[in-house]
């Protein structure tokens, strides 16, 4: 049972690293130091963009529009350190 909370614990360090490089790719993207024309950068954006909409759509749904300020990442952020706490306290109670 220990292994099936470490794989989780390893998905959800993935996923926070793929947020992570998410939000800094949107923002060199808007500060155009990076060019969605070069085939490696938009493959890299569109690749996130595919794992990470379906995490960030809910999160959209629910919160009000920010005129342009998109918080989605930060809610799924904080959302998936939160499960990681709630996995390693609990983790102990399996042993």
């Amino acid at each position: 049972m220990l292994s099936l909370f470490q794989i989780l614990l390893l998905v959800l360090d993935i996923v926070w690293f793929f947020i992570i490089a998410h939000v800094i790719m949107s923002w060199l993207i808007n500060f155009q130091v990076l060019n969605l024309q070069q085939q490696l950068v938009g493959q890299i954006w569109y690749m996130l963009q595919r794992i990470l909409e379906p995490l960030y759509a809910p999160v959209r749904r629910i919160m009000p529009n920010m005129s342009g300020i998109d918080l989605a990442p930060l809610v799924v952020l904080i959302a998936v350190y939160a499960l990681r706490i709630i996995i390693q306290n609990n983790m102990m109670a399996f042993y």
